[in-house]
């Protein structure tokens, strides 16, 4: 086992990572091209802080950045902590049962301020932590070469004693490995990790179940049945309800899936939810059952289910269609299960419930598109943005796959390949930013349609 050495911190510039993940091209709407950053792969700050501090203590640099993404999709937030008190592109903690922040300043001898608001010392500060974690687990520099060797220190990282959010860690993260990641930083720099075959070398996690089908956790969800079931502690609700169930809360996480999950199981936190939403895939997880009180509301605990929903509220990128789908139906499932209004005034924001100081889901949640979807949608599957005028639509079948748009009659279904996410574009009058809710497939938008008026070709590019 290698001991790690306090290095001396070195003079830097602050760096800021912006959110967002990038596509492949632009829309165009009547001639003119939407703006896009220009993409700048493998140079910059962000990028050179990645290398120095994957090469100073031998963690595979693909593996940091997949971490980072994971955590917080390559954004500081402005210094901002997360629910676990996590700060920084890496979510350093320091909460009562998990202080990566403290032993991130211990081994570099970094100040907990710097890396708490500096990406750069924050970078660093991750890297010395994985690379710690390696070295409690024994690995030597040969098995430390070994993408998938790290997957024991990478489930250990996201700071939970339960195998199974332990494990839910390290899956995301080696799943972001496999697909790709395309981040970027201040100034339109790219982070970019290029899809990778490792396989992971779970050791003792290979037997955890993470399938909601076996296992001491319980099976599938008791309540909901498409739902994993994996309990909350019990210091962080009540059991049992003072009044029926008439409401609806939608919440953003302030982190990550597994890093909420793990929270919750935390008896330190004093907070629950009844269930939590994953960003890339939708995957839902119950951990308080509905007969029971979770904390997450104040004054709405008694009468409400919480649902979390995985990101930040500043970030739209999280706020893919799958989980807009996946929690519309629990939502609707909840819904016709308790007698709840399919309506905004029971199905409502944290910030909207009474006595609360909380501003989650925020302004970049869809409600229009939410809602439409908690009540089933349009016949014919088609969901419809109703602010982008009467003739545009997303659905998730082709009408048709010509790779010649600009020379058919429209309305005509185009591929989006190329635009970046978040991104608002006008037409009509009407500005919206629905491209934040499409689904990411590592780095890019597939399998996605968008029906357009005749007047917007032949100005929709191919890639």
């Amino acid at each position: 086992m290698n001991a790690l050495i306090p290095a001396t911190p070195r003079h830097r510039h602050r760096l800021t990572v912006l959110t967002g993940t990038a596509v492949a091209a632009a829309l165009v709407l009547a001639g003119q091209p939407a703006s896009a950053a220009p993409e700048r792969s493998g140079s910059g700050e962000v990028n050179a802080a990645f290398a120095r501090a994957a090469a100073e203590y031998d963690v595979p640099r693909d593996l940091l950045v997949a971490v980072g993404y994971g955590e917080t999709h390559l954004d500081d937030h402005d210094g901002a902590p997360s629910h676990a008190n996590g700060y920084g592109v890496m979510h350093l903690v320091s909460n009562p049962e998990h202080r990566t922040l403290e032993r991130a300043a211990r081994i570099t001898g970094e100040r907990v301020t710097d890396l708490k608001k500096d990406t750069e010392a924050n970078i660093r500060g991750g890297a010395a932590v994985l690379r710690a974690l390696a070295d409690d687990l024994g690995l030597d520099a040969a098995e430390r070469d070994r993408l998938g060797a790290w997957y024991p220190a990478t489930a250990r990282y996201g700071g939970t004693d339960g195998e199974r959010a332990g494990r839910l860690y390290a899956d995301t993260v080696y799943e972001l490995l496999a697909t790709g990641i395309r981040g970027h930083a201040d100034g339109g720099e790219q982070i970019r990790v290029k899809p990778l075959k490792a396989a992971p070398e779970r050791g003792t996690y290979a037997d955890v179940d993470v399938t909601g089908e076996t296992g001491e956790t319980g099976a599938q969800s008791p309540d909901y049945p498409p739902a994993q079931w994996v309990p909350a502690n019990s210091a962080n609700y009540a059991t049992g309800r003072s009044q029926s169930i008439s409401a609806v809360v939608v919440h953003v996480t302030q982190g990550s899936y597994a890093g909420t999950i793990s929270w919750f199981q935390n008896p330190a936190s004093e907070v629950s939810a009844h269930y939590v939403v994953r960003s890339s895939d939708g995957q839902v997880t119950q951990m308080v059952r509905d007969s029971n009180t979770a904390w997450h509301a104040r004054s709405g605990n008694a009468y409400s289910v919480g649902i979390e929903h995985e990101g930040w509220v500043d970030d739209p990128s999280w706020f893919t269609d799958a989980m807009y789908r996946s929690s519309a139906a629990l939502t609707r499932h909840l819904a016709d299960k308790y007698g709840i209004p399919k309506d905004r005034a029971h199905i409502v924001g944290h910030h909207e419930v009474p006595g609360n100081d909380h501003t989650d889901p925020g302004p970049h949640w869809n409600w229009s598109y939410y809602m439409e979807l908690v009540r089933g949608g349009s016949s014919d599957g088609t969901k419809s943005f109703p602010t982008w005028g009467s003739d545009v639509s997303i659905r998730q079948a082709a009408t048709t796959n010509s790779t010649r748009v600009a020379s058919l009659a429209g309305p005509t279904t185009v591929r989006v390949r190329c635009q970046v996410r978040g991104q608002k574009v006008t037409y009509q009058g009407y500005t919206n930013d629905a491209w934040a809710y499409l689904p990411d497939y590592g780095g890019y938008v597939s399998n996605i349609f968008i029906d357009v008026p005749e007047s917007w070709l032949p100005g929709v590019p191919t890639c």
